[in-house]
C-alpha cells in the first residue's frame, strides 16, 4: 500500500531501522514452543526468517536464520496479506518469491529451520506474485503484475511439490492490485480482493479445486482499497474485509454472510468504522470472538467484538510502539491464541503482543528485528 510520509518521518524511520537490535527479552527459562517464519522479500535471493517463539510469547533469531529459497524477492512491499503460509499438515512453508514470479516450498526441519523441497520452486502462473491461500493440498496464488494478473490453482503434493491445476487461472483486469485470497475454513469458497477497483471476488470451489464465479461476482466493496480480509473461524459463512483508503480517520472493516454458492451479503450495519488511518490486515482470534485490524499510517492495531451473528463492536485502538507503528502491516496469532505477531515492514522487524481476550499488549524487547535487507511481507507461526 502507498502511502505519501513526510520526508522528515520517513528519514526518522529510517534511523530508528538503524538502531533496532535483537531482542533480548525472552525469558531464559522459557521453551521454544513453536516458530514465527516471516518472507524477507529480499531483492536478488529470496530468504525466509525464522524466529523461535518462546512459552512466554518473546521471539528469538532461530540458529541460521535467515534460509534462502530458489526464487528471488523483489526488495520492496508487495502491497498484501498472505505472502507466506505453513502448509495445512504443518511440513511446508510456502512462500511468494516475487521478483522471480514464483512460489518456493521449503520443507520444516527439527527446531523450525528449512530446507528447499527439490523441485519445489515453481511458476506462480502469472506475474508479481504476492497473496497465497492453502486449504489442506488445494494452493491458490493471487499476481499482481500486469498482463499476468490472476487467481491461479495448485495442487501441493505429498513429496512437497507443487502441481498447476489445469484450467485454475482466473485472469484478472491490468491494475486491479490483488491484496489477499483466502479459502473459507471448510475449503468451499475462495475470496480474493482488488485494491485499486474497490471490487471483491468470491468463488464457490468445486471438487478438483476449480472455482466458480458467484453470482454478481465481483462485489463492489464497501469502502475504497478493500485490501485484508478473512473468514470467521469458526463461522465459514462470515467474512470480514478491511477497507484501507477512504483517507485519514475513516478505516473500516466489512461483514459479509456468504452463501454456499459464495454469493456475499452486508451484515447489520457493515462497513463498522475503526476511527484509523489505512485499516489494511485483518487477524481473527482462533475462538471467533475478536478480530484485529492493522492500521499501517495510524500505527495502531484496533480491536473489535464479533457478535454471533457476525457485527462487529470496536473495543478500542492499541499502538504499535516502535517508530509509532507507522509501517505495520501483516499480523499472525501463535497456534494457542496467546501472541499477535506484526510484521513491522519499514523498520524490518516483528512487533510482539501479548493477547488477553480482545486486549493486546506489547511486550518488552519488542520489535524483534528481521535479517539485513529484508523488506518484510507476510508473516506466518506454527
Amino acid at each position: 500500500m502507498r502511502i505519501a510520509l513526510p520526508g522528515a518521518l520517513l528519514a526518522g524511520l529510517a534511523a530508528t531501522a538503524a538502531a533496532v537490535l535483537p531482542a533480548t527479552a525472552a525469558a531464559a527459562d522459557s521453551p521454544v514452543t513453536g516458530h514465527v517464519y516471516v518472507d524477507d522479500n529480499t531483492a536478488g535471493t529470496n530468504t525466509v526468517a525464522v524466529l523461535d517463539r518462546h512459552d512466554d510469547g518473546h521471539l528469538t533469531p532461530n540458529p541460521g536464520s535467515p534460509f534462502a529459497t530458489p526464487g528471488a524477492g523483489s526488495g520492496s512491499g508487495l502491497t498484501s496479506q498472505g505472502a507466506i503460509q505453513v502448509s495445512s499438515d504443518g511440513r511446508f512453508v510456502i512462500t511468494v518469491d516475487a521478483g522471480s514470479n514464483e512460489l518456493s516450498v521449503l520443507r520444516i526441519q527439527d527446531g523450525g529451520k528449512l530446507k528447499p523441497v527439490v523441485g519445489g520452486t515453481v511458476s506462480s502462473g502469472g506475474s508479481h506474485p504476492v497473496s497465497i491461500a492453502i486449504h489442506r493440498n488445494l494452493v491458490y496464488v493471487a499476481n499482481a503484475g500486469d498482463g499476468a494478473s490472476n487467481y491461479t490453482g495448485f495442487r501441493l503434493g505429498a513429496d512437497g511439490r507443487l502441481h498447476p491445476i489445469a484450467g485454475s487461472t482466473v485472469a484478472l483486469p491490468d491494475g486491479s492490485q490483488p491484496g489477499d485470497v483466502l479459502f473459507s475454513a471448510d475449503g468451499t469458497r475462495l475470496v480474493g480482493t482488488r485494491i485499486n477497483s474497490s471490487l471483491i471476488d468470491s468463488f464457490a470451489v468445486g471438487a478438483g479445486g476449480l472455482l466458480t464465479a458467484a453470482p454478481g461476482s465481483p462485489y463492489a466493496a464497501q469502502g475504497v482499497g478493500p485490501f485484508g480480509s478473512e473468514f470467521r473461524p469458526t463461522n465459514s459463512n462470515q467474512l470480514y474485509v478491511s477497507n484501507a483508503h477512504d483517507g485519514p480517520g475513516n478505516g473500516t472493516v466489512s461483514a459479509f454472510d456468504v452463501a454456499a454458492d459464495g454469493s456475499l451479503t452486508s451484515i447489520g450495519s457493515s462497513p463498522f468504522a475503526d476511527n484509523q488511518t489505512a485499516a489494511c490486515w485483518v487477524e481473527i482470534s482462533h475462538d471467533g470472538r475478536f478480530l484485529f485490524t492493522v492500521n499501517t499510517a495510524s500505527g495502531t492495531i484496533s480491536r473489535y467484538a464479533i457478535a454471533d451473528a457476525g457485527s462487529l463492536t470496536l473495543l478500542g485502538s492499541t499502538a504499535v510502539g516502535a517508530s509509532g507503528g507507522l509501517g505495520a502491516v501483516d499480523a499472525a496469532l501463535s497456534p494457542d491464541g496467546t501472541s499477535l505477531y506484526v510484521d513491522e515492514s519499514r523498520i524490518a522487524s516483528v512487533g510482539q503482543f501479548a493477547v488477553d481476550g480482545g486486549d493486546l499488549t506489547e511486550l518488552s524487547g519488542s520489535p524483534v528485528a528481521l535479517p539485513a535487507g529484508a523488506t518484510p511481507a507476510g508473516i506466518a507461526a506454527h
